[in-house]
């Protein structure tokens, strides 16, 4: 029998998602059928179905939801099988992997509006598809993609696994070890901060089989849950609880050679190329939050009155609510912007960097605005506002705190005017 959510997923639609005959980019974006260039907010016709799409999706199966795993620190297992249902977990793959072959921003437009409503399920989704999706279609053999991405399409979690105690901002200052031992290799080490890994299947595990090399030893693995990777801890966080954060422990851990991901020592480079395009994920998390926060409480300024006339039209914080939406719209035109070079193929790090930054930076403020407009209600936890203002802080943090961002934007200022 199908689950409430995966019930309700099918409920929502009336044709597929997603499937092997058509995809979301059948279409041709219409700033391709004009000479005159187009705004940043012209999407193709299969781009803004599933942007609606996935609207009702989250609202119908997810919002429902939302407080209770927040609550319970843990993600409803029907919302990942929600995902996966509505094609949102494999939105880049190639209809013949059992994906949607649709564009980098239509997975940005799924992270944007899963945000709106559960930040926690956006950043699974997120790094399921701009991460471990990525590295399997850009880095795998052809066999490896075979054998991998249906699985990821249509079953099994992904999970990015980087970073290690000593191995933060600094990456490639990873300790954990991986040794030949005939046609296999022996991982050893753990990592820390490990998105999804709880509810994951699938995990892409970078070691080191050559420390003389530095990070040009580093390499990319690909293991399953059954080969005996081992959580030795789930983190008690402030914000995105639903969201699992583990830290993994490898303990001789056996994984074939034919699992090795781009090539032995090419870790480094897949992880610096990957990173990027996942800045602007988060950069999408941190948009749909910030607008998810907005959405909740504007609305109860104009319908919460003292002396005699609704909050909203205070001079004071209609102004407040006004420059909230021209910083939410500047993040959007910024994340947009790096969406569109990185699937044009132009350079999109320093833009990358920047939709990231600022994204993060527009959402603390915009989340911890919309409890204050709220007031006393919107700093109790029934409403949810509040819960924005808490998911809002990690995106100062993960895959690139905000200092580090500015120091990639500062560099390619540097190298434009020195």
């Amino acid at each position: 029998m199908l689950s409430v959510a995966a019930r309700s997923a099918k409920a929502l639609r009336v044709r597929p998602i997603v499937s092997a005959s058509r995809t979301f980019t059948s279409t041709r974006c219409r700033r391709e059928e004009t000479s005159r260039p187009a705004s940043l907010n012209v999407f193709t016709d299969e781009e803004q179905m599933l942007r609606d799409a996935v609207k009702r999706f989250a609202s119908d199966v997810v919002a429902p939801k939302v407080r209770d795993m927040d609550e319970n620190e843990s993600m409803d297992p029907s919302v990942i099988q929600g995902l996966f249902e509505q094609g949102l977990m494999g939105i880049e793959t190639s209809p013949d992997h059992g994906g949607s072959g649709s564009s980098f921003t239509s997975a940005i437009i799924a992270i944007e509006e899963l945000a709106k409503v559960d930040p926690s399920v956006s950043v699974l989704c997120d790094v399921h598809n701009t991460l471990v999706n990525t590295v399997i279609r850009k880095y795998a053999t052809a066999e490896q993609q075979e054998k991998w991405l249906p699985l990821l399409s249509e079953s099994k979690l992904g999970s990015f696994c980087l970073s290690e105690t000593s191995s933060g901002s600094d990456a490639f200052a990873l300790k954990t070890r991986a040794k030949k031992d005939g046609n296999n290799w022996i991982i050893n080490g753990s990592k820390m901060w490990i998105t999804n890994s709880y509810e994951a299947e699938i995990f892409l595990i970078f070691a080191n089989i050559d420390p003389s090399k530095g990070y040009k030893g580093i390499t990319c693995f690909l293991a399953t849950k059954e080969m005996g990777i081992k959580i030795a801890k789930k983190e008690q966080k402030l914000g995105i609880r639903a969201s699992s954060t583990c830290t993994l422990d490898f303990d001789d851990l056996k994984i074939p050679e034919e699992n090795i991901i781009g090539g032995e020592g090419k870790g480094y480079k897949i992880a610096i190329e990957i990173l990027n395009e996942g800045r602007i994920g988060i950069a999408a998390q941190m948009l749909g939050l910030a607008q998810g926060a907005f959405d909740k409480s504007v609305p109860y300024t104009y319908q919460r009155q003292q002396f005699g006339q609704p909050i909203g039209t205070f001079q004071g914080m209609a102004f407040q609510i006004a420059q909230a939406a021209i910083e939410i719209e500047t993040a959007r035109l910024l994340t947009y912007n790096a969406a569109r070079l990185k699937e044009e193929g132009h350079s999109f790090t320093k833009e990358a960097a920047m939709a990231k930054y600022w994204s993060s930076v527009v959402a603390q403020k915009v989340a911890g605005s919309a409890i204050e407009w709220a007031g006393g209600v919107g700093f109790t936890r029934e409403t949810g506002i509040e819960k924005y203002w808490r998911d809002s802080k990690i995106g100062a943090i993960y895959e690139g705190t905000s200092n580090i961002q500015l120091q990639t934007i500062a560099k390619f200022i540097q190298k434009e005017y020195s």
